[in-house]
This record gives structure tokens, C-alpha cells and sequence, in this order.
């Protein structure tokens, strides 16, 4: 399991865990998860950016009685990991990015991304079993992205990250770098699946009498997302050759789920400000390509999205890949990802 136990969790309590999950999609999924047994509190608000955030006592204070906190991890949250010390030491927590089954993309830097004529990216696919005895073999081919001067802590080689039969991607030691891997992995099916396992282990250890339960809630929601995914497989299909850009580079795993692929972000994955240079690379790849779509985020300035599409033919339309205008609970993951293919297929009609 990829559950580290801050304290004494994990012994079997009469009551069900408290469970404290970071954002709304991965709540989403814990709800389900958890079905009747329980609620799982959410830490951070909607409409609030994921990337930076200061706590409110209701939230700290969600942190403190939880058993379990769910979180994707220090590359999306990066605030939360000194709270969960200070708040969450007597609990366990479960790192979507490093449960069991989570395909890891790199990071992409640069401003404009190639097109389909290139090769498979570092795809990082953990498929150890829960014994942790397998040895993996890792091939992999590294295309490396053009070279851009950032402010950065660490250097990173760039992949790219064409991962249109998703069932097929290769396999990597995790290791551990999270600097290195785009944190958006909820918005792969294949990922969501597989957090909702993990996370049904993690509560079945803290709460072993409500194991079956958890389990069959867990192979339920499983069912829910395979056949999501083959509904928006159907519905993206007329897009797939879209060429779009989004605002920030937090679609990858959508992309290589249903066959997409961005032409390039306004912003990078942590949604950092852009340079004018960056913005100006953006505006260039545009009208390079005649870019049916250019995506704006509810969260984020849409004068930047205004500011590259001024003057050209090109459609907007907004991408929530958090869900911001949904009621949370377990209804909301399916909902967004609905939202997320309507937006692209309604900029992209008629293109």
C-alpha cells in the first residue's frame, strides 16, 4: 500500500474513518468510495487555485480529526505538506500519486508542444502489485522538448506525452520526484480507478469490519469510470485532431486518455504567471496551426486567454478540470469530466 502511517492509524475503530480529501475530483471519488458508511470532508473550496492556498480553521481544523487525508501530493498541493505534519500526525495518508496503478506523465516546460508525428513520451506506470515483489522492466524513448530559461529548482528531461493507447503504457520504477510529473492524474480514467482502490485499501486497514464494503463501493465506482470513459471516448472522437490550447498545461492526462492533444499552454502545470515571451510563443503557435480552440480556467485571469487570442479566428471556451461549479460529493467526477469533453466539442464545432 502506498498508505504512510503518520501515527496509530490503522487499528480497527467502531466508528467510521474521518477522512479529509484535498480537492473535489479526488473527493468525488473517496465519496464513492465511502458511500453510506460516511462523508469525506473537503480541504480545499471551490473556486480556490489548488497551487497555492492558505487554510481556513474549518479546514485546518478537518485536517486535525481526520484517520485518513487523501491527497494528490506535494507537485499540486505543495502548501499542504507542512500542514499535514502539523495538523494530520496521528493520521494515515494516502498520495494519489503514488497509489498502486497511477500512470505519472512528465511535466511539459515549454510553452508549445510538437505535434502527432512524434514518439511516445515517458509514460510512468506503476502496475507493482501490493506485495511489491515484481521487478520491472523500464524501455522507454525520451523526446525531448525544446530548451526554454525558467526559474527553476531542478532540471528536468522533457517528454512528450502521446499516450493514445493508454492501455499500453510503459512501465517505470516510481522514483519518487514529484517535481518531475504533471499532478493533474485524476483526469485519466484508468487513474481514477485506480486511486478508488487504493483508497478503499487504505480505509479497509483503518477499519477492517467495513472492508467488503469499501471493496464493493470500489469495484462499483470502477464500473461508473470505465463506462465514462467509453461514453466520452465516443463523444471526443470528432475532436481528436482539435488543435487547442489551453490556459495551463493540466490536460495531458485527458489528452492521453481520449486522443487529444494541446498545441500548447498560456501557463505552465503549477500555473505560474507567463512571460510575454512565453505568451508571445503561445500567439505564434496559434496562428501557426489555426487553432480552432483556445481554453480559458474559471480560477485563472481570462485577459491572458483574451491577450493571445486578440485578433485571430479562434474559438474560446472554458475548461474546469476541478469542477468549481459542481455541488461536491461523489456525483462530481463523472460531471466534470462531461463538462470537460462538452467544452472542447462545442470549440470545436465546425472546425
Amino acid at each position: 500500500m502506498s498508505v504512510a502511517a503518520i501515527g496509530a492509524a490503522g487499528v480497527a475503530r467502531a466508528e467510521v474513518p474521518h477522512v479529509a480529501v484535498d480537492i473535489a475530483p479526488v473527493h468525488s471519488l473517496v465519496a464513492q468510495v465511502m458511500g453510506d458508511l460516511g462523508t469525506p470532508e473537503l480541504v480545499l473550496p471551490p473556486g480556490a487555485s489548488p497551487h497555492g492556498y492558505a487554510l481556513r480553521p474549518s479546514e485546518a481544523r478537518a485536517l486535525q480529526e481526520a484517520d485518513l487525508v487523501v491527497w494528490v501530493g506535494p507537485g499540486l498541493t505543495p502548501w499542504l505538506s507542512s500542514a499535514l505534519g502539523a495538523l494530520a500526525g496521528d493520521a494515515a495518508v494516502l498520495e494519489a500519486m503514488e497509489a498502486e496503478g497511477v500512470t505519472l506523465l512528465d511535466m511539459r516546460e515549454s510553452a508549445v508542444f510538437p505535434g502527432h508525428d512524434h514518439d511516445h513520451g515517458d509514460t510512468h506506470a506503476e502496475a507493482h502489485d501490493h506485495d511489491h515483489d515484481h521487478d520491472h522492466d523500464h524501455e522507454h524513448d525520451h523526446a525531448e522538448a525544446d530548451a526554454h530559461d525558467h526559474d527553476h529548482d531542478h532540471e528536468h528531461d522533457h517528454a512528450e506525452a502521446e499516450a493514445h493507447d493508454h492501455g499500453h503504457a510503459e512501465e517505470h520504477a516510481h522514483d519518487h520526484d514529484h517535481g518531475q510529473h504533471d499532478p493533474h492524474v485524476w483526469l485519466h480514467p484508468d487513474n481514477a480507478t485506480a486511486i478508488v482502490r487504493a483508497v478503499a485499501d487504505a480505509l479497509s486497514e483503518i477499519d477492517p469490519d467495513n472492508a467488503a464494503v469499501y471493496a464493493a463501493n470500489a469495484g462499483a465506482a470502477a464500473e461508473r469510470i470505465g463506462a465514462l470513459e467509453a461514453e466520452l471516448s465516443t463523444r471526443l472522437a470528432p475532436v481528436q485532431g482539435l488543435p487547442f490550447v489551453v490556459f495551463h498545461d493540466g490536460y495531458q492526462y485527458f489528452e492521453a486518455a481520449f486522443g487529444l492533444e494541446a498545441a500548447g499552454a498560456i501557463s505552465m502545470s503549477d500555473a505560474r504567471m507567463p512571460s510575454a515571451a512565453r505568451l508571445a510563443q503561445v500567439r505564434d503557435r496559434i496562428e501557426e496551426l489555426g487553432a480552432a480552440c483556445v481554453a480559458a480556467e474559471p480560477q485563472f485571469d481570462p485577459g491572458l486567454v483574451a491577450a493571445v487570442a486578440e485578433g485571430v479566428d479562434v474559438r474560446t471556451a472554458v475548461l474546469d478540470p476541478l469542477g468549481m461549479a459542481l455541488e461536491p460529493g461523489a456525483e462530481l467526477y463523472g460531471a466534470m469530466m462531461r463538462d470537460l469533453a462538452s467544452a472542447l466539442v462545442g470549440c470545436g464545432a465546425d472546425s
